[in-house]
Protein backbone atom coordinates (compact mmCIF):
# COMPACT_ATOMS: atom_id res chain seq x y z
CA UNK A 1 0.00 0.00 0.00
CA UNK A 2 1.22 3.41 -0.84
CA UNK A 3 2.93 4.90 2.19
CA UNK A 4 2.41 8.84 3.56
CA UNK A 5 5.90 9.56 1.93
CA UNK A 6 4.33 9.35 -1.41
CA UNK A 7 1.50 11.50 -0.67
CA UNK A 8 3.06 14.73 -2.27
CA UNK A 9 0.76 13.66 -4.53
CA UNK A 10 -1.76 15.02 -3.26
CA UNK A 11 -1.03 18.77 -3.11
CA UNK A 12 -2.20 18.74 -6.91
CA UNK A 13 -4.66 15.80 -6.71
CA UNK A 14 -6.53 16.91 -10.03
CA UNK A 15 -3.67 17.91 -11.93
CA UNK A 16 -1.86 14.29 -10.99
CA UNK A 17 -5.21 12.35 -11.90
CA UNK A 18 -5.52 14.61 -15.51
CA UNK A 19 -1.86 13.75 -16.16
CA UNK A 20 -2.46 10.30 -15.31
CA UNK A 21 -5.13 7.73 -15.02
CA UNK A 22 -7.63 10.15 -16.18
CA UNK A 23 -5.45 11.22 -19.71
CA UNK A 24 -8.22 9.95 -21.43
CA UNK A 25 -11.08 12.44 -19.68
CA UNK A 26 -8.68 15.23 -19.55
CA UNK A 27 -8.48 18.66 -22.10
CA UNK A 28 -5.46 20.87 -22.61
CA UNK A 29 -4.09 23.89 -23.74
CA UNK A 30 -0.59 24.76 -22.71
CA UNK A 31 0.21 24.52 -18.97
CA UNK A 32 -3.66 24.01 -18.31
CA UNK A 33 -5.85 20.69 -18.24
CA UNK A 34 -9.42 20.46 -17.29
CA UNK A 35 -11.83 17.00 -17.23
CA UNK A 36 -14.51 17.09 -20.36
CA UNK A 37 -17.42 19.10 -19.41
CA UNK A 38 -19.86 16.19 -18.96
CA UNK A 39 -17.38 14.29 -16.74
CA UNK A 40 -16.32 17.01 -14.20
CA UNK A 41 -16.05 20.73 -13.86
CA UNK A 42 -11.82 20.93 -12.27
CA UNK A 43 -9.17 22.52 -13.57
CA UNK A 44 -5.47 22.31 -12.53
CA UNK A 45 -2.58 24.69 -13.38
CA UNK A 46 1.07 24.43 -13.06
CA UNK A 47 2.28 24.90 -9.05
CA UNK A 48 3.91 28.52 -9.47
CA UNK A 49 1.29 29.21 -12.68
CA UNK A 50 2.40 32.66 -14.57
CA UNK A 51 0.38 34.86 -16.95
CA UNK A 52 0.69 32.09 -19.35
CA UNK A 53 -0.93 29.59 -17.84
CA UNK A 54 -3.77 31.03 -16.45
CA UNK A 55 -3.84 32.37 -20.34
CA UNK A 56 -4.05 28.89 -21.27
CA UNK A 57 -6.91 27.88 -18.67
CA UNK A 58 -9.19 30.55 -19.97
CA UNK A 59 -8.72 29.99 -23.56
CA UNK A 60 -9.35 25.87 -23.00
CA UNK A 61 -12.12 26.98 -21.15
CA UNK A 62 -13.48 29.69 -23.18
CA UNK A 63 -14.97 33.40 -22.14
CA UNK A 64 -17.26 33.53 -19.11
CA UNK A 65 -17.14 29.94 -18.26
CA UNK A 66 -16.53 28.39 -15.04
CA UNK A 67 -13.10 27.43 -13.80
CA UNK A 68 -13.52 25.11 -10.86
CA UNK A 69 -10.09 25.18 -9.03
CA UNK A 70 -10.86 23.01 -6.47
CA UNK A 71 -7.93 22.86 -3.86
CA UNK A 72 -5.26 24.83 -5.97
CA UNK A 73 -3.99 27.93 -3.79
CA UNK A 74 -3.35 29.91 -6.65
CA UNK A 75 -4.40 32.78 -7.05
CA UNK A 76 -5.84 34.14 -10.96
CA UNK A 77 -5.59 37.18 -12.47
CA UNK A 78 -7.74 39.95 -10.75
CA UNK A 79 -10.12 39.92 -13.75
CA UNK A 80 -11.12 36.24 -12.75
CA UNK A 81 -14.43 37.05 -10.78
CA UNK A 82 -15.30 34.69 -7.96
CA UNK A 83 -17.95 32.68 -7.75
CA UNK A 84 -17.30 30.48 -4.57
CA UNK A 85 -15.13 29.82 -1.70
CA UNK A 86 -15.58 26.74 0.19
CA UNK A 87 -13.44 25.45 3.84
CA UNK A 88 -12.47 22.04 3.60
CA UNK A 89 -10.59 19.07 4.62
CA UNK A 90 -8.27 16.62 2.89
CA UNK A 91 -8.13 13.00 4.50
CA UNK A 92 -6.26 9.97 4.42
CA UNK A 93 -6.93 6.29 5.28
CA UNK A 94 -4.85 5.19 7.75
CA UNK A 95 -5.76 1.33 7.98
CA UNK A 96 -7.67 1.94 11.16
CA UNK A 97 -11.12 1.68 11.46
CA UNK A 98 -11.90 -2.09 12.23
CA UNK A 99 -11.55 -2.99 8.79
CA UNK A 100 -9.02 -5.72 7.75
CA UNK A 101 -7.24 -5.29 4.19
CA UNK A 102 -8.93 -6.73 1.63
CA UNK A 103 -12.36 -7.58 3.80
CA UNK A 104 -15.89 -5.87 1.80
CA UNK A 105 -19.13 -5.99 3.75
CA UNK A 106 -21.15 -6.11 0.54
CA UNK A 107 -24.16 -7.66 0.78
CA UNK A 108 -26.70 -8.56 -1.86
CA UNK A 109 -28.52 -4.85 -2.47
CA UNK A 110 -24.93 -3.67 -3.18
CA UNK A 111 -24.79 -3.27 -6.88
CA UNK A 112 -22.33 -1.94 -9.16
CA UNK A 113 -23.79 1.17 -10.92
CA UNK A 114 -22.98 2.02 -14.65
CA UNK A 115 -24.15 4.11 -17.45
CA UNK A 116 -27.63 2.47 -17.22
CA UNK A 117 -27.83 4.04 -13.75
CA UNK A 118 -27.28 7.86 -14.60
CA UNK A 119 -30.67 8.81 -14.32
CA UNK A 120 -30.81 7.52 -10.57
CA UNK A 121 -27.81 8.49 -10.03
CA UNK A 122 -28.47 12.48 -10.91
CA UNK A 123 -31.90 12.32 -8.99
CA UNK A 124 -30.04 10.96 -5.92
CA UNK A 125 -27.18 13.76 -6.68
CA UNK A 126 -29.92 16.34 -6.62
CA UNK A 127 -32.23 15.45 -3.82
CA UNK A 128 -29.12 15.26 -1.03
CA UNK A 129 -26.40 17.61 -2.54
CA UNK A 130 -23.13 15.85 -1.88
CA UNK A 131 -20.83 17.39 -4.72
CA UNK A 132 -21.02 18.33 -8.11
CA UNK A 133 -22.05 15.30 -10.41
CA UNK A 134 -22.52 14.95 -14.11
CA UNK A 135 -23.85 12.62 -16.90
CA UNK A 136 -20.33 10.87 -17.28
CA UNK A 137 -18.95 11.38 -13.83
CA UNK A 138 -19.43 7.53 -13.43
CA UNK A 139 -16.54 7.07 -15.69
CA UNK A 140 -14.36 8.38 -13.45
CA UNK A 141 -14.20 5.24 -11.58
CA UNK A 142 -16.35 2.18 -9.57
CA UNK A 143 -19.68 3.59 -8.48
CA UNK A 144 -21.31 1.51 -5.67
CA UNK A 145 -24.94 1.94 -4.89
CA UNK A 146 -28.03 0.15 -2.45
CA UNK A 147 -31.26 -0.48 -3.93
CA UNK A 148 -34.45 -0.97 -1.65
CA UNK A 149 -37.23 -2.16 -3.51
CA UNK A 150 -35.15 -1.20 -6.84
CA UNK A 151 -34.75 2.41 -5.93
CA UNK A 152 -31.72 3.49 -5.30
CA UNK A 153 -31.14 5.20 -1.86
CA UNK A 154 -27.36 5.47 -1.68
CA UNK A 155 -24.31 5.55 -2.93
CA UNK A 156 -20.56 6.42 -3.10
CA UNK A 157 -17.98 6.48 -5.40
CA UNK A 158 -14.44 7.13 -6.87
CA UNK A 159 -13.52 10.47 -8.32
CA UNK A 160 -9.91 12.04 -8.40
CA UNK A 161 -6.85 9.47 -9.14
CA UNK A 162 -3.36 10.24 -8.46
CA UNK A 163 -0.83 8.23 -8.59
CA UNK A 164 -1.31 5.71 -5.55
CA UNK A 165 -4.42 7.17 -4.58
CA UNK A 166 -8.10 6.93 -4.89
CA UNK A 167 -10.90 9.48 -4.23
CA UNK A 168 -13.54 8.26 -2.15
CA UNK A 169 -16.79 10.69 -3.53
CA UNK A 170 -20.34 10.94 -3.82
CA UNK A 171 -21.15 9.54 -0.45
CA UNK A 172 -24.71 9.86 -0.41
CA UNK A 173 -28.22 8.47 1.40
CA UNK A 174 -31.84 9.46 0.15
CA UNK A 175 -33.17 10.80 3.16
CA UNK A 176 -35.96 8.16 3.52
CA UNK A 177 -33.41 5.88 3.71
CA UNK A 178 -30.81 7.28 6.68
CA UNK A 179 -30.36 5.48 9.74
CA UNK A 180 -29.56 2.04 8.06
CA UNK A 181 -25.90 1.68 7.85
CA UNK A 182 -25.96 2.42 4.16
CA UNK A 183 -22.88 4.70 3.89
CA UNK A 184 -20.45 2.85 6.94
CA UNK A 185 -21.26 -0.32 4.22
CA UNK A 186 -20.66 1.10 1.13
CA UNK A 187 -17.91 3.15 1.90
CA UNK A 188 -16.04 -0.18 3.77
CA UNK A 189 -16.60 -1.85 0.68
CA UNK A 190 -15.14 0.85 -1.49
CA UNK A 191 -12.02 0.66 1.29
CA UNK A 192 -11.73 -2.37 0.71
CA UNK A 193 -11.60 -2.70 -3.28
CA UNK A 194 -9.37 0.56 -3.22
CA UNK A 195 -6.59 -1.01 -0.98
CA UNK A 196 -7.01 -5.08 -2.44
CA UNK A 197 -5.87 -3.02 -5.80
CA UNK A 198 -2.86 -1.48 -4.10
CA UNK A 199 -4.41 2.34 -3.70
CA UNK A 200 -4.77 4.12 -0.46
CA UNK A 201 -7.77 5.54 0.18
CA UNK A 202 -8.50 9.22 0.78
CA UNK A 203 -11.45 12.09 1.01
CA UNK A 204 -12.33 15.73 0.49
CA UNK A 205 -14.87 17.00 3.00
CA UNK A 206 -16.81 20.02 3.69
CA UNK A 207 -15.30 21.65 7.21
CA UNK A 208 -19.06 22.37 7.77
CA UNK A 209 -20.00 18.81 7.40
CA UNK A 210 -19.46 17.97 11.32
CA UNK A 211 -21.50 14.68 10.56
CA UNK A 212 -19.41 13.16 7.51
CA UNK A 213 -16.46 14.25 9.56
CA UNK A 214 -17.34 12.51 12.90
CA UNK A 215 -18.15 9.66 9.96
CA UNK A 216 -14.78 8.84 8.23
CA UNK A 217 -12.66 9.50 11.11
CA UNK A 218 -14.97 6.40 12.88
CA UNK A 219 -13.91 4.33 10.03
CA UNK A 220 -10.27 5.34 10.12
CA UNK A 221 -9.65 8.64 8.13
CA UNK A 222 -7.59 11.69 9.55
CA UNK A 223 -6.95 14.96 8.33
CA UNK A 224 -3.94 15.11 5.87
CA UNK A 225 -4.16 18.83 5.53
CA UNK A 226 -7.10 21.98 5.56
CA UNK A 227 -8.05 22.96 2.08
CA UNK A 228 -9.79 25.94 0.56
CA UNK A 229 -12.09 24.81 -2.60
CA UNK A 230 -12.62 28.26 -4.92
CA UNK A 231 -14.40 28.71 -8.11
CA UNK A 232 -13.78 31.74 -10.70
CA UNK A 233 -15.45 32.87 -13.69
CA UNK A 234 -12.91 33.34 -16.84
CA UNK A 235 -12.83 36.45 -18.61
Amino acid sequence: MTGLSDAAALDDPVGESLRGHHAHLARRAGGAVTYVPEVATFSAVPAEPDAAAWADLAKLLGPGEFADLFSCPATPPPDWEPVFVLEGRQMIWTGQGGLAPGAAESGSDVVELGAQDVPEMLDLVERTRPGPFRPRTHELGTYLGVRDGGTLVAMVGERLRPPGWTEISAVCTAPEARGRGHAVRLLRTHIARITARGDRPFLHVAEANSGALALYERLGFETRKHVTFRGFTTP
